[in-house]
């Protein structure tokens, strides 16, 4: 039931302000910058659950447990609720017993301590740290900590202990005394625990993971007082010390481990800041320990899924003087006939390499991606930790593996303001070329309906005089005195439909047929629908997460193959044509660049008037580029060209960038338009 879930961590899209706060601060960089949104990549989610605690606008929502808890507790199958041993450090104002009680009153059929099942798993790290070995161990308890290894160090893989979590072995017990016959709810501090519950080779295990948070947010949805419900005891079987284990150290009192200073052969390391650097010191090879203890937080007390306002030392009081009553009360020779009753449980677990180390860019993709954030010179490298990178390189480095943008360097982004206030400056040049392209428009619209009437008016004598033609040539061929002639006027004729067939494009009124089609698939009917040249090398480039738009595929397809037509002409010598793809939520843009002559600045204003070529007599109607403008147009898009014909100004080349709606757009009332420009 767990692999299909929703992601441990979203974002709340309307709240996130782009602070980058939970950049700054994820150990795993699972976290991506996209439209201005931070958003965290399960594939790189470790669960640590620190975005969540950061984030000062409650833009970080963790994938809540609840409704699927109480589908299970409706069912007729009883329900186990398996409770962490730092609940004393969450529930300040309650008695163990009343605890208990409360998850009763939510219809657990049981409830047990994970505190044993922490017994069982202390008892293997003690086996484990006397083999005569130099191996190093890294305990397995703290699902972000196994997590992060084998995503970002899959190396140390091998050096995971193969041991089972105390939430594991404790269902694991539960499920030899019940079978499948019973379902089981671990309730906890630890968003991590989420995602251990949910992995493929302990799928099964546990049913569903809840934080305490969740826990007092069911408990305020039933409306019950933990105060007046029957208080109640744990269910067998009863820990003694185990509840040690969520308080840093933990682990190695319970096994009777001596975290030896001498020797350094066991050694302990808790919270965001200690953790990471103990882990790439271990897979260094120089750390002189066998058995290392690491914790994401410090100590479980302080996990994500806690809602105690108590502060550190304090949480770890509770746990103490709780687990000190509890061995009190017990009976230690019950207990360890009841821990010799568990001698064959298998306690045993593999883990898998999931490396997610980021590739890391070459010297001249590192260079060019600095020189986009403004960073040209090494004294540009500012490294001051705003966009949520310690420095530059990283900055630009997460932008190759798409999980940064450039605009999140604040430097690059006061740059961008200041462009910004000058093309505000321009704008009134701006509102002109718009009135111009009005003009244009309809100057389009008038003679379009002018060259319909003449290419109706001239196809069909154009169709006679080329029938015999070739009745002619065929009635006279071999006579070498009328050949020449007769092919001549079949050459002139074709010209001559070829521009009545571009006429009847131009002003034929089409409406437009929109699917939903795949914008590299359009790419790709658009260069088919061209010769290649030789000598000319195409690249094709697709960014964003959803490759779907809206538009008349063979309308679009036509766009294509005329720009692709033009850029293929500017490169006679060869060359190469780029054609990049990339979406927002909103539009889609087509970008075609070439590596040709260029176009002279003269003639950019004319190119998509009707007739108007660059190219030699007979190679060209003109029409191409007006039909591709009037198309755009009527899938109410944009088209913009820039070049570059000076060699003396740098690389010469034509870009044709196309912006479209992804989704239709069409006027009220109106399905139809005028591929002329309207």
């Amino acid at each position: 039931m767990n692999a299909t879930m929703a992601p441990l961590v979203s974002t709340i899209g309307e709240r996130c302000r782009v602070c980058y706060q939970c950049v700054r601060e994820c150990p795993a960089k699972a976290i991506r910058i996209a439209d201005r949104k931070a958003q965290v990549l399960p594939e790189r989610c470790i669960g640590c659950g620190v975005c969540f605690r950061v984030c000062t606008q409650h833009a970080k929502q963790v994938r809540s447990a609840i409704e699927n808890v109480e589908d299970l507790l409706a069912d007729t199958v009883p329900v186990a609720a398996v409770i962490a041993p730092s609940f004393p450090a969450e529930f300040i104002d309650l008695p163990y017993s009343s605890v208990v009680g409360m998850l009763r009153a939510l219809g657990f059929a049981s409830v047990h301590e994970v505190a044993f099942g922490a017994e069982l798993v202390a008892l293997e790290y003690n086996k484990l740290v006397a083999l005569d070995t130099d191996k190093l161990w890294v305990a397995t308890t703290c699902p972000a900590v196994v997590g992060y290894i084998e995503k970002y160090y899959p190396d140390l893989t091998d050096s995971l202990a193969p041991i089972v979590s105390p939430m594991i072995a404790t269902a694991r017990l539960l499920r030899r005394r019940h079978g499948q016959a019973i379902r089981i709810v671990f309730i906890g501090p630890c968003i991590a625990k989420k995602r251990e519950a949910a992995l493929p080779d302990l799928d099964g295990e546990v049913d569903e993971a809840l934080t305490f948070a969740e826990l007092r947010a069911m408990v305020a949805a039933r409306r019950l007082d933990p105060r007046t419900v029957p208080p109640s005891e744990f269910d067998q079987p009863h820990s003694r010390g185990g509840g040690l284990f969520p308080i840093s150290g933990g682990i190695l009192q319970v096994a009777g481990i001596q975290e030896d200073l001498v020797s350094g052969h066991v050694m302990v390391a808790e919270g965001p800041e200690e953790f990471a650097q103990a882990i790439k010191e271990a897979e260094s090879g120089l750390m002189d320990t066998r058995l290392l203890e690491v914790l994401f937080c410090k100590g479980c007390t302080m996990g994500p899924g806690m809602s105690s306002d108590l502060p550190h030392f304090g949480r770890r009081a509770r746990v103490s003087q709780y687990v000190r009553r509890r061995m009190a009360q017990s009976d230690q020779g019950a207990w360890e006939r009841r821990i010799a009753d568990c001698s064959t449980l298998d306690l045993s677990r593999h883990y898998r390499r999931d490396d997610t180390r980021m590739p890391v860019p070459s010297p001249d993709e590192l260079t060019r991606i600095l020189a986009e954030m403004g960073k040209t010179d090494p004294r540009d490298e500012l490294n001051c930790g705003a966009c949520g990178y310690p420095s530059c390189r990283e900055t630009a480095s997460a932008i190759y593996n798409g999980l940064a943008e450039p605009e999140m360097c604040l430097p690059h982004s006061v740059e961008h303001l200041r462009e910004t206030v000058r093309d505000l400056a321009e704008s009134n040049e701006e509102l002109a070329n718009a009135q111009v392209a009005l003009v244009r428009s309809e100057k389009l619209a008038s003679m379009g309906q002018l060259a319909a009437g003449i290419a109706h008016e001239v196809n069909n004598p154009l169709g006679v005089v080329i029938m015999y033609a070739h009745f002619l040539m065929e009635q006279l061929a071999g006579k070498a005195e009328y050949e020449g002639d007769l092919a001549m006027v079949v050459e002139q004729a074709n010209r001559c439909k070829k521009i009545v067939a571009g006429l009847l494009d131009f002003a034929r009124q089409s409406k437009v047929e929109h699917e939903r089609v795949d914008v590299g698939q359009l790419v790709q009917r658009g260069l088919r629908g061209v010769t290649h040249p030789i000598g000319v090398d195409i690249q094709v480039e697709h960014a964003g997460d959803d490759p779907f738009l809206e538009v008349d595929p063979d309308q679009l397809t036509q766009v294509l193959v005329n720009i692709v037509s033009n850029a293929f002409a500017a490169m006679p010598d060869g060359g190469r044509l780029t054609i990049r793809t990339n979406g927002t939520a909103d539009q889609v843009s087509i970008e075609v660049t070439d590596t040709g002559t260029g176009i002279l600045p003269e003639h950019l204003p004319k190119l998509f008037e009707p007739f108007f070529t660059t190219k030699k007599s007979g190679k060209g109607t003109g029409l191409g580029l007006a039909v591709t403008y009037g198309i755009v147009k009527m899938h109410r898009g944009d088209i913009k060209i820039k070049s570059n014909a000076d060699p003396a100004k740098g690389p010469t080349g034509t870009t044709f960038t196309v912006v479209l709606p992804r989704r239709r757009q069409e006027p009220a009332g109106s399905t139809e338009g005028r591929t002329s420009g309207s």
